[in-house]
């Protein structure tokens, strides 16, 4: 998530009401897909992947042509993309960065301020919406498509189907995202399949917690909208006729990270309320424990597991929401927030999804590592961010006072499983690269990515605009710049120079983002499709610190290889040249058979050539600023 402007992780554990232990068991080996045959130096790649790339969009900022910009601007000031923006070059241009995976963001149907009444949808009152536009993650109706993105919305969801068969078409799957934790303050099902009732609609209000309530309850209490602080104003302080401080809520709900007063503060997740999974308010359950050994068992034991038990109203709601999606052809969903939903949950919903569709693709977003193989063993998650270790040590040797030692440990310790935890180097939660608060500059991403996308078989992601430098700097509204807004209307500039008014063939580009764009191509493709990247990790960074020559802790050095197919890949984090000498050691030469025949043949660049020196071990790696090499051989 999320959707504060100054939103810390660090401090979400204090608003856990469950406190799980991870389990020590080892994952399940998963199967990697058998790569197509290559020779080592050939510069063709193979075109089946060997591991995902996600790339992630906003939906309703992707197509949007209109630059105006203005801070809490409408739809009609500021344009808004819609399904339709997907063309078939758009499409194609998503899958030269190697996609196999795209992640819709924003698509469920969420609470936005415009005005739909005339569809049948009521009005949101945005005193309890962030933004123009509204929180992706203040989803008002499970079971239809955000109005906002459709040529027509009365055919809204006709128009998502009709995506999902585009993407299809371009062979790419299709993510969107179930956010379990929490629902829109006013939810409100228009289009639920006949018989399903919407969340809260039998809750007993009369008291705080009941095991099949779907949500908390304050009782006796109405709700009553935060106090503004530091200048807020709802909607920049125009004028709307809801827009008058209160909202009608009684009795009050908890709200969406676990703020149990009927007034909470304006940096809580105020446009939400908590979902009940039989958690109770002392923290204790009112379900059954997974048994221990379940760790180590597959989805169809988790399945019989669940099969006969009495479990929480929210648990089969959720469950039946994640059907209706893939009956409508989604290939996955990215889980918000899982760590704050009881584990025992997830391995319910996921052995019921992989029952239903055993290639359904999993993500979720954990933020505690001693969590990770407890979400991906009893929960049965295919993928979890590795944000918490991976990126933010990634981000401190992009901003300069970080060492890759710390990088390397890291991966190392993520050996058993490795190939669950996703890279990325943005997402909507996190700052642009380019922005001034993170790296100041699109290029000092070029390492991190090589880093990030090549060093592990776990799955790469990328953020729209990211291939193209795009560094966050509008002032649109609710939130903070450096981030690309997910509260309001705006273009995203940058990436409009890709769009090129809807012909998506970076006619606007400047030579520099055409120069970075290419960048990000070769290097996601060879991250999607080399056979070296179903293999093993193997680091030569302690041995390379240990030569005489200019390697340092600005630069990292490791080997991937399957079978006979391996890379050499050699990253710069340093703004200054470097002649270095990647050692390999006598374990790693023999392992490799390294011989004075030996070449090694850069795939980023042509007529790039080196080396093995028999005598020391070496290759001689002459490094630009901020450059990478990644060789065959």
């Amino acid at each position: 998530m999320k959707n504060t402007p100054h939103y810390s992780r660090q401090l979400l554990s204090a608003a856990l009401l469950v406190a799980l232990s991870a389990c020590s068991q080892a994952p399940e080996q998963r199967q990697e897909s058998t790569p197509v045959s290559a020779s080592s130096d050939e510069k063709e790649l193979p075109t089946q992947p060997v591991k995902p790339v996600v790339y992630q969009v906003f939906t309703r900022l992707f197509g949007n042509t209109n630059s105006n910009n203005v801070p809490w601007g409408t739809q009609e000031q500021n344009g808004v993309g819609k399904f339709s923006d997907f063309s078939d070059n758009a499409l194609e241009g998503i899958k030269a960065l190697g996609t196999t995976h795209i992640w819709y963001t924003g698509v469920p149907h969420h609470a936005v301020v415009a005005d739909y009444t005339e569809y049948g949808i009521t009005l949101d009152d945005p005193d309890v919406i962030k933004g123009r536009a509204g929180s992706p993650y203040a989803v008002k109706d499970y079971y239809n498509v955000n109005p906002d993105l459709a040529d027509d919305p009365a055919k809204r969801l006709e128009e998502f189907e009709a995506l999902i068969e585009r993407t299809h078409a371009h062979g790419m799957k299709v993510i969107i995202d179930i956010v379990p934790n929490h629902v829109a303050r006013h939810y409100e099902s228009t289009s639920a399949p006949q018989g399903v009732e919407d969340f809260g609609e039998s809750d007993d209000t009369s008291v705080e917690y009941a095991r099949d309530n779907n949500f908390y309850y304050v009782v006796g209490e109405k709700f009553r909208v935060p106090e503004a602080k530091n200048g807020y104003q709802v909607l920049g302080g125009e004028p709307h006729p809801l827009a008058d401080g209160k909202f009608d809520e009684f009795p009050a709900k908890w709200t969406g990270n676990g703020a149990r007063a009927a007034q909470p503060d304006q940096n809580d997740w105020y446009e939400t309320v908590k979902v009940n999974y039989g958690v109770k308010p002392d923290g204790s359950y009112d379900f059954p424990r997974l048994p221990e050994p379940f760790a180590a068992k597959g989805v169809q034991a988790h399945a019989d597991f669940w099969k006969d038990k009495s479990l929480p109203d929210s648990w089969y709601k959720f469950r039946d929401i994640a059907f209706y999606w893939l009956d409508k052809g989604v290939d996955g969903f990215r889980y918000d927030m899982a760590e704050m939903v009881p584990v025992e949950f997830w391995s319910f919903l996921n052995s019921a999804i992989k029952q239903k569709d055993p290639d359904a693709f999993l993500l979720a977003e954990v933020y505690q590592p001693d969590l990770y193989r407890a979400y991906l063993k009893k929960g049965k998650m295919d993928f979890l961010y590795d944000k918490v270790e991976f990126y933010d040590t990634l981000k401190a040797i992009m901003q300069g006072h970080g060492k890759v030692s710390d990088l390397i440990a890291i991966q190392q310790s993520h050996d058993d499983i490795a190939p669950s935890m996703l890279h990325f180097l943005e997402n909507h939660d996190e700052q642009r690269i380019a922005s001034p608060d993170f790296a100041g500059s699109a290029d000092k991403g070029k390492p991190a990515l090589v880093v990030s996308a090549l060093i592990s078989r776990s799955p790469t992601m990328l953020y729209f605009g990211q291939d193209v430098g795009e560094d966050g700097s509008e002032e649109t509204g609710f939130g903070d710049p450096t981030r690309t807004t997910i509260f309001d209307y705006a273009g995203v500039p940058a990436h409009q120079r890709w769009m090129n008014d809807g012909e998506f063939d970076g006619g606007q580009l400047t030579d520099e983002e055409k120069a970075l764009r290419e960048f990000y191509i070769k290097v996601m493709n060879l991250s999607a499709t080399h056979p070296a990247m179903a293999g093993e990790f193997l680091s030569l960074h302690q041995s390379s610190l240990e030569n005489q020559s200019e390697y340092s802790e600005k630069q990292i050095a490791f080997v991937r290889q399957k079978d006979g197919s391996r890379l050499l890949i050699v990253s710069n984090f340093s703004t200054d040249s470097v002649n270095a000498e990647v050692t390999f050691g006598d374990d790693a030469s023999e392992q490799l058979s390294l011989n004075e025949q030996t070449q090694f043949t850069n795939q980023l660049e042509e007529n790039d050539q080196t080396a093995f020196n028999t005598k020391n071990n070496t290759v001689a790696v002459s490094l630009a600023p901020l450059e990478s090499k990644v060789y065959a051989f």
